[in-house]
């Protein structure tokens, strides 16, 4: 009866778990081995053609490349970001402590749209941001950041920074204050303490949010659809278009099923290879 009990008490959890995840990725999963016709539409048959057709496309390479070199920028300018911001953060006092907790987690509270769209107003060649750098004399004329990469991950890494932010926060929380007096108090230089105490200490979360930030920002839509447009592609918007626009939902599964195993791969690889390099600290 004990080896039942953890498996009764879970079973509504896994029981959610499985109805609003597992099944849906099941479904997709099963569709992508359809096919599909332009005048006889989706027949269930299996196929791997979907695959085969991304796979032999220098189009959705290209697509993948991009997504995931975002995806990567986003999470190294969020970890530089949202690690500094989490240390000051931690080492002040209330109640400026829970006011800038709140200035920092506060665009969460507004829709990914509305902030992207507000960063779509900056970045126009008559945007706040255009402007500001020709009255600075930095340059000559109108500067549009709109459907560009650097736009993309500008966008981006201001939604996923709180995340990041959450996560280091976290991890120094558990830190002993009383190492980086010791550290200090051995001559160490303050540069010294945050590179060889602290952020050592704080790699699990460093983790942890990277973990976060990357996957999301693989599978970002509203911010690439709108900043990127129709001309930068991602695997998400490329997925909506086959699934909504031409109505091919097999290959937009196969899209689907391949970013979500791409996405798998990276992590669990970035994720060895830290634990290899941070073993102590994990264990």
């Amino acid at each position: 009866m004990r080896t039942r009990t953890p498996w009764l008490l879970s079973s509504p959890a896994l029981a959610l778990y499985a109805t609003f995840l597992i099944a849906p990725i099941a479904s997709v999963a099963l569709i992508s081995f359809y096919n599909f016709e332009f005048y006889g539409g989706i027949q269930p048959a299996f196929t791997l053609k979907n695959y085969a057709e991304i796979l032999s496309d220098g189009y959705f390479y290209e697509i993948f490349a991009r997504t995931f070199g975002v995806a990567a920028a986003v999470t190294l300018a969020c970890i530089v970001l949202g690690t500094g911001e989490a240390y000051v953060l931690s080492r002040m006092g209330n109640p400026w402590k829970g006011l800038f907790l709140m200035v920092v987690l506060g665009p969460l509270l507004v829709s990914v749209v509305v902030r992207t769209l507000g960063w779509a107003l900056l970045f126009g060649s008559t945007g706040l941001i255009s402007v500001g750098l020709q009255a600075l004399g930095l340059a000559d004329g109108p500067t549009n950041l709109m459907y560009t990469n650097i736009g993309v991950i500008i966008a981006l890494t201001h939604v996923m920074v709180p995340f990041m932010v959450i996560a280091v926060w976290a991890s120094l929380q558990r830190i002993n204050p009383s190492t980086e007096a010791a550290a200090l108090s051995l001559g160490a230089s303050q540069f010294t303490v945050i590179r060889r105490v602290i952020v050592p200490q704080i790699m699990p979360g460093i983790l942890s949010g990277s973990i976060m930030v990357f996957a999301m920002s693989a599978s970002a839509f509203a911010t690439p659809a709108i900043v990127g447009g129709r001309r930068l592609k991602n695997v998400a918007t490329a997925a909506y278009d086959e699934f909504l626009n031409t109505l091919n939902w097999p290959l937009g599964a196969a899209l689907a099923m391949l970013l979500l195993v791409a996405t798998i791969i990276v992590l669990v690889s970035a994720n060895r290879l830290i634990e290899r390099r941070y073993g102590a600290v994990f264990n």
